[in-house]
């Protein structure tokens, strides 16, 4: 376990609540791409995958939180896309 690693995760994912809490009220997409948010998850599923396979300790649950965060995330800007499509 490294303690630099989880400084990496615990300041990536203090961000991720404020921008789940914009998407919710703001109900827009503006500012937001689909493509870094995806690209982000599929980032913290590779870091998931690693700790599962080859080095398994504590830290796989702070990528865990992390791309559900970024998950919820997605889906908000999903449905944000498909509100302002009506």
């Amino acid at each position: 376990m490294s303690v630099f690693e989880i400084g990496m995760l615990l300041c990536f994912g203090a961000a991720w609540p404020f921008s789940i809490y914009k998407s919710w009220k703001s109900r827009q997409t503006a500012g937001k791409s689909i493509l870094f948010l995806c690209v982000v998850f599929a980032g913290y599923l590779s870091g998931i995958m690693h700790k599962l396979f080859f080095a398994f300790d504590g830290v796989v649950y702070l990528y865990c939180l992390n791309a559900l965060m970024v998950g919820t995330d997605i889906g908000l800007y999903i449905r944000n896309r498909t509100m302002g499509k009506k």
